[in-house]
């Protein structure tokens, strides 16, 4: 039996079950995302690579977003005062630095954002898509659909 090009595993549409090695979040994120994707005509097999993007980006903004919860958005920085025998005699206050995981909350909320509208997950992206692909030419949505066959 001949094997199935990748494009028709699944019927060409994303599997239900999340990659073996997402963690958790990022596996309940693929759950519920690919339902709702798996109804819209437009997202097939191939589009998978955004889809485990997404779900990972989701995952790092959770973990970002309760370290930040746990440490706060800025942290201290002391200088240690030490004697001769390198004994810490004392630490001085010498401000604040910014939390990295803010950094990276904030990178993964705008990778969120951009991969979301690739995939038509906001209500205005879905509504440029269905714009885009009703523009009133027949031809146009027929050249569309013959991109994803």
């Amino acid at each position: 039996m001949p094997k199935k090009s990748d494009k028709n595993v699944n019927g060409g549409r994303l599997r239900k079950d999340p990659p073996d090695y997402f963690g958790r979040l990022a596996g309940n994120a693929w759950r519920k995302v690919v339902d709702f994707l798996n109804d819209n005509k437009e997202i097939v097999r191939v589009d998978s690579g955004l889809v485990e993007m997404y779900c990972t980006q989701y995952e790092m903004y959770r973990n970002a977003y309760q370290h930040i919860q746990e440490n706060g958005e800025v942290q201290p920085i002391y200088e240690s005062v030490q004697n001769a025998a390198g004994e810490i005699l004392e630490k001085d206050f010498k401000g604040y630095k910014r939390n990295p995981m803010t950094q990276i909350y904030s990178d993964s909320i705008k990778n969120l954002n951009n991969i979301g509208r690739e995939l038509g997950l906001s209500p205005k992206s879905r509504k440029e898509l269905f714009d885009g692909l009703n523009d009133g030419k027949e031809d146009s949505l027929a050249i569309v659909k013959e991109m994803f066959k």
